[in-house]
């Protein structure tokens, strides 16, 4: 419960008002449910049953009231309404009474209204403060966070996880601040009726809270499960969208949905042990309640029938009270069950947001607005994994304007020096120096304004062409958005569109060629204007046509910019003013184009696998 506790201070203080509001209403709707079923008594005790019944009732619960208080207030209240009978006639007095009953449900019925008004306002306020915290916290973690985590386990915890909270954890809290005044008032209206019958009723209850409390325990570990395993079958659903070129051109698809059915076959059978025990609670404390109204019947059949302090009006009221009484107990049971089963998804939501941010900065870093020296790595040591390093001892210089290429064989680390610049992680070992300044005491975020990143795998949004530029610089005129994209030669393709640069792209840019999409994002690199650009593999992907426009357009992108450029197609490198050849993590050689191929060693021997003269 701990994870509630803090899910609770953090998001629902704020809406403490609602909350009790929500609550104030919902006692005023218990307190008046009784009310209005009480009402029903005199009318039935008194009204119904003629002049000669009246007097013979005034004058059975005179004897009564000096058996305590209840008997007391219920004699004063009868002779209070006797009088008010004589005063205004039976017939008249029953119509007054009659629509008294009609405010008293109406009021009922209002209150209720009301505290379901500011119910929702609390639960969505909630939702709304949980998905924006939860969505930020996931935009905050570093790259590496992901590497370890589903997709479809993040969707769960955003929608599922949320949902759980905000329909189910909520609402019984809500209820176990409500259900116990309902049942506190319809027991003392009970109480007033009979206290040796609801002393009878009142041993069933610790039967119903032990069976809800061990349901409730056994629920919580198997919510856990069923929401990671909900997660797993959005991963696949993800992978198999992602995918679908793949999984038809290797005949994959029974693959693929024998992962689906036996994540999903895992997922009922989860169900399945969490429908059982959740619907358990109700049917088992309906039951006890059943045998707890065949005692009432027998024992009160007993009183009436030996005139021992019950009439069959009172009795006729006492049922129908105990019988409301049933619905707030049942309620209280199913309450604690989702409380129980909701707290796996407040464990799971505190999880997150409590999870470590490894990409710390210092209380005051230095704040970097442009690049006057250059970049430096100094005998940088890093690794993914504990025992298994992936750069060792890579030094590195790249002056400011200049064009630094690293090549070498997939798996060598090119990719990770990339990542290490964007300080996407952290080094291990040595240093990262930006005009002289150790990157990790930076201003990450100023820092990144200076940051322009063009990868293998163009990353798109399912929006228009222009917002995809645009998302690198949203206050940018479309003047210059254009003037991007024609730098960036995409303006070509881009006005073949019908809407040009209205166009919706699809999801990931689906309805664009490899060559535009990539272009496409290039322009948004160009729109920044940032002084440092990193190019990672940027035209492996692409034919030669597109390569050739490509290689145009990132020409013109890292022109009089300092750029880290990672190469597979040493063709686009030739030009680049320092060139690292690595292998297996390590800089095995360095120099221009000309100065490796006069060495004869790995960058010679790549050039001659790649054909290239």
């Amino acid at each position: 419960m701990n994870s509630l506790n803090k899910i609770l201070k953090q998001f629902a203080y704020p809406y403490k008002k609602e909350f009790f509001l929500g609550v104030f209403f919902n006692i005023l709707y218990s307190l008046f449910s009784i009310v209005s079923v009480l009402s029903i008594m005199p009318v039935l005790d008194m009204l119904l049953g003629g002049s000669i019944k009246q007097e013979e009732t005034l004058n059975h619960v005179k004897e009564q009231a000096s058996d305590g208080f209840f008997s007391e207030l219920k004699y004063k209240l009868y002779l209070l309404l006797q009088q008010n009978i004589i005063e205004t006639g039976p017939k008249k007095f029953l119509a007054y009474l009659c629509c008294a009953v009609i405010v008293l449900f109406l009021l009922r019925n209002v209150f209720r209204y009301l505290a379901q008004y500011f119910i929702v306002l609390l639960r969505s306020g909630v939702s709304k403060d949980l998905r924006i915290s939860m969505y930020s916290k996931v935009l905050a973690l570093p790259v590496s966070y992901f590497t370890d985590r589903k997709k479809g386990d993040i969707m769960v915890l955003l929608s599922g996880d949320i949902g759980e909270v905000e329909g189910n954890i909520l609402n019984a809290i809500l209820e176990l601040w409500r259900t116990p005044f309902s049942i506190i008032f319809t027991l003392v209206a009970l109480l007033t009726i009979s206290p040796s019958l609801t002393l009878i009723a009142l041993l069933v209850l610790p039967f119903m809270v032990w069976i809800i409390s061990s349901i409730g325990k056994s629920l919580k570990k198997d919510a856990r499960r069923g929401l990671t395993e909900s997660g797993n079958v959005l991963s696949i659903i993800d992978e198999t969208l992602n995918g679908a070129k793949v999984i038809k051109i290797f005949n994959a698809e029974e693959s693929m949905k024998n992962r689906f059915l036996k994540s999903v076959f895992h997922l009922r059978k989860l169900s399945i042990s969490m429908m059982k025990k959740y619907e358990l609670a109700s049917p088992s404390s309906e039951f006890l309640g059943s045998v707890a109204i065949i005692f009432i019947t027998w024992y009160g059949g007993v009183l009436i029938l030996e005139e021992r302090g019950l009439d069959l009006a009172s009795f006729l009221v006492y049922i129908a009270l105990f019988f409301q009484l049933l619905e707030p107990a049942k309620t209280l049971s199913t309450s604690l069950t989702n409380l129980h089963k909701g707290t796996a998804s407040t464990d799971r939501l505190v999880e997150t947001l409590e999870s470590t941010i490894q990409i710390y900065e210092p209380e005051n870093p230095i704040v970097l607005t442009e690049l006057k020296e250059g970049i430096q790595f100094q005998n940088i040591e890093f690794k993914y994994q504990e025992g298994h390093s992936v750069l060792q001892d890579v030094t590195l210089t790249i002056p400011k304007g200049k064009t630094v290429a690293v090549v070498g064989q997939s798996g060598s680390g090119k990719t990770t020096l990339a990542n290490l610049l964007a300080r996407f992680y952290d080094v291990d070992e040595g240093k990262i120096l930006i005009d002289g300044h150790n990157l990790k005491d930076l201003n990450l975020k100023s820092y990144r304004k200076l940051l322009g990143m063009v990868t293998q795998e163009s990353i798109l949004f399912n929006d228009t062409i222009a917002n995809n530029i645009k998302l690198s610089n949203p206050n940018a005129s479309m003047d210059e958005v254009i003037n991007a994209a024609k730098v960036a030669n995409a303006l070509e393709f881009i006005e073949q569109f019908p809407k040009g640069f209205d166009t919706s792209i699809g999801e990931g840019g689906g309805k664009l060629s490899g060559g535009q999409k990539q272009r496409i994002a290039i322009a948004r690199a160009i729109l920044k204007n940032p002084p440092i650009m990193i190019l990672d593999e940027a035209t492996s992907a692409l034919d030669t046509q597109s390569e050739r426009l490509v290689q145009e357009a990132l020409d013109n992108l890292m022109s009089n910019r300092t750029s880290l450029v990672i190469a597979h197609r040493l063709s686009t490198i030739v030009n680049a003013d320092m060139i690292l050849v690595m292998e297996k993590g390590r800089v095995m050689e360095q120099g221009t184009h000309s100065e490796l191929l006069e060495k004869n060693g790995i960058y010679k021997r790549l050039i001659d696998m790649q054909n290239f003269s």
